[in-house]
């Protein structure tokens, strides 16, 4: 750990609602283990458009130089959907992984067992489910060449996928170490049939699998993946993928889970960590008390045990949420009636603590 300061960006639309509940939780723990947490604001989004006319202000990347983690809320909102493509909201959320090196993404997901009727599958296939994504998060078709432009009299336009070995072998490394400290089996999904990219993935991942005989590796074309996601979640256990297949993949994970506003991400890389919700900005019901802050929360706990070796304070809040939704508390993305607001659920969380 470097030091104990974390560079808190709330961003737009539910990103500060669902943020100060995560430091309320963060308060707590700092309470109960007396350790000392030093909190540094900036902007990012199309808040930091309107204030400083960047999505990613030199400001805030300034402020990256001395900390430990970064914990995100959410970027974007049609305020901002008819500007300059080039400064969008969403531009600032990719120039911040960048500048950070973050390239792996992990988004978990598990089956909290008072949630299963949330899920739209049957209970049958909700058994045991609990496995990871582990997306890389700055290469691919997100960071390629792309362009718009008359060919032939026709409104034409491409964006390029590319990868290198080094950017595929530094997150399937981290991906067969993760599979080797929980069930030692890793799927990676691709599209290989067809891109050449996901051929040189296989390649890669298929050379580093070398060095660790005792994990299972798999290979699933995307199609399939995402059939097999829904025909037998807890078929898997690590997923290793693409940026932009990952990103796919993981939203549709979280209606495996019963919503999008229980699943928490980490994005690692050699030194400060990222933790934000997987879900966005919401901005049809920001300001209404009613967006679900556990993933956030969930996050933070990533955030404690990833970035400063706080295992104890993390499964202390992972256990508190588990709690909260075993005692039937539910926010309104989980139950139409008889639900908590936003700062309520926060307040059993810290109850819990």
């Amino acid at each position: 750990m470097k030091n104990n300061k974390i560079l808190v960006l709330k961003g737009d639309g539910v990103g500060p609602e669902i943020i100060d509940s995560a430091l309320e939780v963060l308060n707590k723990i700092s309470q109960k283990s007396g350790k000392i947490f030093h909190l540094i604001f900036g902007d990012i989004g199309g808040v930091a458009i309107d204030k400083h006319g960047h999505p990613f202000p030199e400001e805030t990347e300034q402020k990256l130089q001395d900390v430990s983690a970064v914990l995100l809320g959410a970027v974007g909102g049609p305020k901002w959907d008819n500007i300059d493509p080039a400064i969008r909201p969403e531009k600032g959320l990719l120039a911040l992984r960048k500048a950070l090196g973050v390239y792996a993404n992990l988004r978990p997901c598990r089956i909290y067992p008072g949630l299963i009727d949330n899920s739209p599958l049957k209970p049958e296939y909700l058994k045991n489910v609990d496995f990871v994504i582990i997306r890389e998060l700055v290469g691919g078709i997100y960071f390629g060449k792309r362009d718009t432009f008359i060919a032939n009299g026709l409104r034409t336009a491409f964006d390029e996928e590319r990868y290198d070995e080094m950017e595929i072998k530094r997150i399937a490394v981290y991906a067969f170490e993760t599979a080797m400290g929980r069930s030692k089996k890793l799927t990676l999904v691709d599209k290989a049939n067809v891109l050449d990219s996901s051929k040189l993935w296989r390649e890669v991942v298929g050379e580093i699998a070398e060095d660790y005989p005792e994990v299972k590796l798999e290979y699933l074309y995307v199609d399939n993946a995402a059939m097999q996601l829904i025909r037998q979640p807890s078929s898997f256990d690590v997923i290793l993928t693409n940026n932009i297949f990952g990103d796919i993949l993981s939203d549709e994970a979280s209606q495996i889970a019963g919503s999008i506003g229980l699943l928490p991400s980490a994005s690692l890389g050699a030194n400060i960590g990222l933790y934000e919700p997987v879900h966005g900005s919401a901005p049809d019901i920001a300001g209404q008390n009613i967006v679900n802050p556990l993933a956030t929360i969930l996050s933070l706990a990533m955030l404690l045990r990833y970035s400063f070796g706080l295992q104890n304070e993390a499964e202390q809040i992972e256990q508190a949420v588990d709690k909260v939704l075993a005692d039937g508390y539910r926010t309104k993305d989980l139950a139409s009636d008889d639900f908590l607001g936003t700062f309520e659920i926060t307040d059993e969380v810290i109850k819990n603590l």
